[in-house]
């Protein structure tokens, strides 16, 4: 591509970053215009990916990107094909609604700029994900939605609901995020690829690696946790205590879609394998049938919308994991199905609020006069939901049990789950779309309204999409599902389905569906009673067990924190030096790095001195019977240290050595005479043999790490480059000097300003004054410590 084509594309994904850029001024000066002002970065960006979509349609993929460390071979790279695209469309044009639905939503006041902030922030991040090519940019952009949507989920921060249901959201999403970072490392390591594209025109490259299955499968725990995958779905309905734009939005339409995009990303790779076929039809199937009971038995419009994702969800994976070309071009159509209906009711459900005051179906009934346009939304939104023709919903579950009915066990099975499922979605779908506004109108809701123009536009124009998508079918696979369909083993699919009457197995599974969903809708009350019962019945369940796993969490830091850091300096040195022991000795017997025994050299009379003066000053420091004389005599080490720099031809490095151990000592002295201690060491020795076992350990181990170093083959690139440019670049012969203050300079400046902020802190320890003890007895227990007192 031209560097034009690749600047727009480039452009598209900044607006969104651009609009939440400007979001917090544009609604200052034009208040709520300033949603319809922002509205026009996300349909710009679809404009841009638009002009690609000859390109797209002919399934070739157009990359663009720069190298952002090219020292690991990472680059900040994008690719724009079918399935990136289609999910774009989904991301911006939604996107586009839910900013101009918020702007009739969200009350008036200072905080709408910052939620319009953080919801085209999240749809920048979301964007970045699905266009990401290089796989830690995919990560970097995956993490990113966690964090926004944690933003966006506790966003009414005041109440503790929308903050344990922001921190549940990130605590499931945001681990799933270091296994999958966990795998896409593992994935770069095993096969030497850094990028999609590379993995996807060879995808042996990662089937026949030795780190396949436990690389997909931290991959599959990145994917699950983000679309709410039986047990991690616990933070999808919770995540309902957000703002309804941010639930018509993350949840149902991009966040939860996010795992479902990543696996149909992995599907060409590994779509045939066997873990793939085992694992992504059970978890799916569960979490199908599970998602749907668990809607039906809600009150909450948004709960069951919650679930009944959930649910949706579920069957995505499913259809994924049966992986024939069916169930792809099925999960394809449903996705797009999915996307649109949910989204249109999650708005209706916000304009219900909006306009009745309450969301509980309980209490709802008569509002098809009050709110009609409402009701035409929900009645589009619904069918669709539930697959009723002429909706494109029709389409997709026509797909589904197509791809489902097969003769074989597993066909039965993911059959049986997907008529289970989407009968009870069905009868959800009913309850949301003709209970609030069939029946008499209760006496509390004589006030009830139709909301403004800006609330009910999105549901009502997604509805109808999902009715002009199914009647213009051919049109609506040409630019989205058929450059969507993964490529299968043997070719492209080619989705050609549309309205008419198929009869078949398919068919007659739909009637059976609808049927069903219908009874299930007549019998709703006596169906979410017996499930509350049978729930009350086990009791225990993931969304308990996260409060319990938090709360274990927390109490274990605790002890450990509390063992670790009692306030005590004894035993931080001991837990310190006894991690500094372990890491060297594991290492080096681990990774069979002990040095070979060197020859002793031969040495003279000087250097006999040297080492003699060390070994007396070890025995000074070791014996002294006064704190202070073994401070002092510590020094003798340093000093020494300092004359062999003298004898190895180091005058300027043996000058510095000499001056830290002077002002080292000198420090040291000054606050042992400012701080009231015992003047000498008296432990038991029962404290000091141990802890001369951890110095001696220390000590030996860091010689042998020292002198393993030392023993391997030396590089001498660096000592080159200094050597030739330290005159001709810095204008310095002496090569320490010019390091020091031109080639490392920052670093030179970060450690001075280490040495002033200690040496203020010195300063302000030794300035401070004895205060009288609380007591003799505390005196006492405080000096047999060795606690420092001032």
């Amino acid at each position: 591509m031209d560097h034009l084509s690749d600047g727009l594309l480039f452009l598209a994904l900044a607006l969104p970053f651009l609009g939440a850029l400007v979001a917090p001024l544009s609604i200052i000066l034009l208040d709520r215009l300033g949603s319809v002002f922002l509205a026009l970065f996300p349909i710009g960006g679809l404009a841009i990916l638009f002009q690609q979509s000859a390109q797209v349609q002919a399934r070739v993929p157009i990359l663009f990107g720069f190298d952002w460390v090219p020292s690991f071979g990472v680059r900040f790279a994008f690719r724009l094909d079918g399935l990136s695209f289609g999910f774009a469309f989904l991301i911006l044009f939604i996107g586009a609604l839910v900013v101009i639905y918020s702007g009739g939503y969200m009350p008036r006041g200072s905080r709408r700029g910052r939620f319009h902030a953080f919801i085209l922030l999240f749809m920048g991040s979301m964007l970045g994900l699905v266009l990401a090519d290089d796989l830690i940019t995919l990560f970097i952009f995956w993490e990113l939605t966690s964090i926004t949507s944690f933003l966006l989920i506790g966003f009414d921060h005041e109440r503790e609901a929308a903050r344990r249901g922001a921190v549940q959201a990130l605590v499931v999403t945001g681990g799933g995020g270091l296994a999958l970072l966990a795998g896409l490392l593992m994935i770069r390591e095993g096969t030497g690829l850094s990028s999609l594209s590379l993995l996807l025109d060879a995808p042996d490259a990662f089937r026949t690696s030795g780190i396949f299955v436990p690389a997909l499968l931290l991959v599959l725990l990145g994917a699950f946790t983000k679309s709410a995958q039986m047990p991690f779905h616990v933070w999808l309905p919770n995540a309902m205590e957000a703002p309804t734009p941010v639930s018509a939005y993350l949840h149902s339409a991009t966040m939860v879609k996010a795992g479902i995009y990543l696996l149909m990303r992995m599907f060409p790779m590994v779509g045939d394998s066997a873990i793939w076929a085992t694992v992504l039809p059970l978890f799916g199937g569960v979490t199908l049938v599970v998602g749907a009971v668990l809607a039906l038995r809600q009150s909450d419009i948004k709960l069951m919308l919650a679930y009944t994702t959930v649910a949706s969800l579920g069957l995505l994976v499913m259809l994924l994991g049966i992986g024939s070309e069916l169930a792809v071009e099925a999960a394809v159509l449903y996705l797009f199905a999915h996307s649109l209906a949910k989204a249109c009711l999650f708005m209706v459900a916000g304009s219900i609020d909006h306009g009745a005051g309450t969301r509980d179906i309980r209490a709802l009934g008569g509002l098809r006069l009050k709110m009609p346009v409402t009701f035409a939304a929900a009645i589009l939104g619904a069918a669709a939901m539930g697959g009723l023709p002429p909706l494109f919903g029709f389409l997709a579950k026509e797909e589904v049990y197509a791809a489902t009915a097969t003769a074989d066990l597993r066909g039965i099975l993911t059959t049986i789950a997907a008529v289970a499922g989407n009968a009870l979605m069905f009868a959800v779908a009913l309850l949301v779309a003709l209970k609030p506004f069939l029946g008499p109108l209760p006496s509390g809701m004589r006030r009830a309204h139709e909301t403004s123009p800006m609330i009910w536009f999105g549901p009502l124009l997604l509805g109808v999409i999902g009715l002009v998508a199914a009647i213009f079918s051919q049109t609506t696979h040409k630019f989205i599902s058929n450059p969507m369909s993964p490529p299968a083993l043997d070719g492209a699919l080619a989705v050609d389905i549309a309205l008419g009457f198929h009869w078949g197995p398919a068919l007659i599974l739909s009637i059976l569906t609808v049927a069903l969903g219908i009874v299930l809708f007549l019998r709703a009350q006596r169906m979410r009673s017996g499930i509350a019962a049978l729930l009350a019945r086990i009791g225990w369940g993931p969304d308990k067990g996260f409060d319990q796993a938090l709360r274990g969490l927390v109490a274990i830091a605790w002890h450990i924190t509390n063992r670790l850091q009692p306030g005590r300096l004894d035993i931080y040195m001991r837990v310190t030096f006894g991690v500094i022991v372990a890491t060297v000795w594991i290492t080096l017997v681990w990774t069979r790095s002990l040095p070979a025994v060197p020859e002793f050299p031969r040495l003279f009379f000087y250097e006999w001195a040297i080492i003699g003066i060390v070994i007396l000053g070890i025995l000074v420091v070791a014996f002294s019977a006064s704190r202070l004389t073994a401070i002092v005599s510590l020094g003798i080490q340093g000093l020494a240290v300092a004359l062999l720099f003298m004898l190895l031809g180091a005058p300027d490095l043996s000058f510095t050595q000499f001056m830290v151990e002077i002002l080292s000592v000198s420090i040291l002295a000054l606050v042992m005479t400012r701080l009231r201690l015992m003047p000498a060491d008296r432990r038991p020795w029962s404290k000091i043999v141990p802890e001369a076992g951890l110095a001696a350990a220390g000590g030996i181990g860091l010689g042998l790490l020292l002198l393993a170093v030392t023993q391997r083959p030396f590089d001498t690139q660096l000592a080159e480059f200094y050597e030739t440019y330290s005159y001709t670049i810095a204008h310095g012969r002496n090569v320490v000097n010019v390091i020091l203050v031109d080639f490392r300079g920052v670093d030179t400046w970060g450690e001075i300003a280490v040495v002033l902020t200690t040496g203020a802190a010195i300063l302000a320890l030794v300035r401070i004054r004895a205060t009288k003890p609380d007591g003799r007895h505390s005196r006492k227990r405080r000096r047999r410590s060795g606690e420092l007192h001032p």
